[in-house]
């Protein structure tokens, strides 16, 4: 059992980590700091049951994340479902660290991530249906495991592993529509690819 005076002492060092990873899920700074204000306030009430020399870091995501699920995204109050369709073999998503990348050799999504802005990259994340964004954001910017995340979300591994999977495959989607829409690959309808703009503004957006 911890003591609830050490609490700040232990758990401080993580807000600005728990912070970032909460403006990812909102997408707004306002609802971020409130989304930790209100982890911080659950997770010091709860201190007593947390056991020390556990992963306190992945306590303290599950209280996030549980507590984004279960306020914030009610507010919404839309589905989250949804299927992801599959999309052409351009597995893009490899350079944004979901999976290795070949370490020799320019392939075609190589190419066509040259030109795929952060701000576009950060677009399609954001647009990931919840249950998706944050399983990938969990495992690809966090770097938690799928135990840990299955923890976190309270769900079997076998779920953590097909959101993670699914939400990559999304990815690979929008990306591959941006690469269209810029003229960076085969539109596929018979038109001629639109021009390209010089790499000057590939830093356009920040992520």
């Amino acid at each position: 059992m911890a003591d609830q005076a050490k609490f700040a002492e232990m758990a401080m060092e993580h807000m600005p980590a728990l912070y970032g990873a909460a403006l990812r899920m909102t997408r707004k700074p306002a609802d971020a700091e409130d989304l930790v204000q209100e982890t911080y306030l659950r997770a010091y009430r709860g201190f007593g049951s947390f056991t020390e020399g556990t992963n306190l870091r992945a306590w303290l995501y599950r209280i996030l994340t549980n507590t984004f699920i279960n306020i914030y995204r009610a507010k919404k109050r839309r589905p989250q479902e949804s299927d992801v369709e599959d999309v052409e073999d351009l597995y893009l998503y490899r350079r944004l660290g979901g999976e290795s990348t070949a370490p020799t050799g320019r392939s075609p999504e190589d190419l066509v991530m040259e030109h795929i802005t952060e701000a576009e990259v950060k677009r399609a994340v954001e647009e990931l249906p919840d249950q998706f964004r944050i399983a990938v954001l969990l495992a690809d910017v966090e770097g938690f495991s799928y135990q840990e995340i299955a923890d976190i979300m309270e769900v079997p591994i076998g779920t953590v592993m097909s959101r993670i999977h699914r939400g990559r495959k999304a990815l690979q989607k929008a990306l591959f529509e941006f690469g269209k829409q810029r003229g960076l690959v085969d539109r596929g309808d018979g038109a001629p690819a639109p021009a390209t703009k010089g790499s000057g503004d590939r830093n356009g957006g920040a992520a």
